[in-house]
C-alpha cells in the first residue's frame, strides 16, 4: 500500500485549515455567541462558515493537484458539509477555551475579593478589641489611683510597653506564640499591680510551639475573662494556668482558672462579652471549620477555655516580611 499519496492529501487539507484558522479564531473572539447579541453572532458565524467553507473547497481544488501531481476535481456540494462541520468544531474549541479562561479569571477575582473581605473583617475585629482592652486597662488604673499611686504609675508604664508592642505588630493578623506571650506577660503585670498576691499565673508551654503562628491578641481576652470571672469576685488568691502543645497537626491552647466556673445557664452571659465573641469570630474567619473553641467547667472546679487550630510554624519569609513592615 502506497501511503504517501493519502498522507500528502491529508496534510494539504489540514494545512489549508491552519491557513484559515486565524480568521476563524478572530471571528470566534469577536462574536462569542453570548449576551444580548447572540442572535447577531450566530448569523455572522453562519455566513462566515459558508464563506470560509467555499474558500476552503476552492483552496483544495488549487493545491491538491499541485501537491499530488494528480488531476483532482473537487465537488463543492459534496465538500461543503464536512467543511462547515470542521468550521464549527474549530469555533467550539476556541469558545470552550475562552469560556474556561474567563471562568478562571472570575474565580480568581472572587477569591481575591473574598480574601480582601476576610482581611477587612479581621481588621474590624481588631479595631473592636483594642479600644475594649485599652478602656478596661485605663479603668483599672483610674481605680488604683485612689489606693496606690505608685502601683498606678507602674501600670501606666506597663501600658505604654503594651502600646509599643501593638504598634510594632502593625497590621499582622498572626504572630509567633512567643510574641503573643510577651504581650500577655505585659498585660499580666498590669493585672498583678491591681490584684497583688491574689493573682498568680503559671505557663506550661511546649518549646516547639513558640514559633507557631497564632492570631494576634488571642490569649489576652481569655486571660482577661479568667481574671474577671475567676479571680475578681473573690478575696482569696486565685491561679490561672496557660498551656500550649503541638499535637496531631494542631496547636492546642488552654486557659484555666480555679474560680467558681460557669453557673448553670451562665455560658451565654460569658460568650456575650466583646473579648470572647471577638475571639470566636476571628478564629472562624482565619481557620473556618478547622478550629475548635470550647468553654467548660473543670471537674475539680474552675473554668477551662480550650481552642485549637492548624499548626503553622513561623518561616524565615514571615520574619523578613515583618522586619520590612516594621
Amino acid at each position: 500500500f502506497d501511503w504517501k499519496l493519502p498522507l500528502l492529501m491529508s496534510l494539504s487539507v489540514w494545512y489549508g485549515w491552519a491557513l484559515l484558522s486565524p480568521a476563524i479564531f478572530w471571528l470566534a473572539r469577536r462574536f462569542p455567541l453570548e449576551g444580548r447579541r447572540v442572535g447577531r453572532d450566530l448569523a455572522v458565524h453562519l455566513f462566515a462558515g459558508v464563506l470560509l467553507s467555499v474558500i476552503k473547497v476552492a483552496l483544495d481544488g488549487a493545491v491538491l493537484p499541485l501537491v499530488t501531481g494528480v488531476a483532482i476535481r473537487v465537488n463543492i456540494a459534496r465538500e461543503l458539509h464536512p467543511n462547515l462541520l470542521t468550521y464549527w468544531v474549530l469555533v467550539g474549541i476556541l469558545l470552550g477555551i475562552e469560556y474556561y479562561r474567563k471562568y478562571r479569571e472570575r474565580e480568581l477575582r472572587a477569591s481575591q475579593l473574598e480574601a480582601r473581605l476576610v482581611q477587612a473583617q479581621l481588621q474590624v475585629l481588631k479595631m473592636q478589641l483594642h479600644p475594649h482592652f485599652l478602656f478596661n486597662t485605663l479603668h483599672a488604673i483610674s481605680t488604683l489611683m485612689h489606693r496606690d499611686v505608685e502601683a498606678a504609675d507602674r501600670m501606666l508604664t506597663r501600658l505604654s510597653d503594651l502600646l509599643r508592642l501593638t504598634l510594632e505588630t502593625g497590621g499582622a493578623q498572626e504572630v509567633p506564640l512567643k510574641q503573643e506571650l510577651e504581650f500577655l506577660e505585659q498585660y499580666v503585670e498590669i493585672e498583678k499591680a491591681r490584684f497583688g498576691d491574689r493573682l498568680s499565673v503559671a505557663l506550661d508551654i511546649q518549646p516547639d510551639t513558640l514559633d507557631a503562628q497564632v492570631p494576634y491578641l488571642i490569649l489576652q481576652p481569655l486571660v482577661e475573662n479568667a481574671i474577671r470571672h475567676g479571680i475578681a469576685p473573690r478575696s482569696a488568691p486565685g491561679r490561672i494556668e496557660i498551656r500550649a502543645e503541638h499535637r496531631d497537626g494542631l496547636l492546642r491552647l488552654q486557659v484555666r482558672d480555679d474560680g467558681a466556673g460557669l453557673p448553670e445557664g451562665g455560658q451565654d452571659a460569658v460568650n456575650s462579652g466583646i473579648g470572647l465573641a471577638n475571639t470566636r469570630a476571628r478564629l472562624e474567619q482565619l481557620y473556618g471549620a478547622a478550629h475548635r473553641f470550647e468553654l467548660r467547667n473543670a471537674a475539680e472546679g474552675g473554668l477551662v477555655v480550650s481552642l485549637s487550630f492548624p499548626f503553622r510554624a513561623e518561616t524565615a519569609g514571615m520574619t523578613e516580611d515583618r522586619s520590612e513592615n516594621g
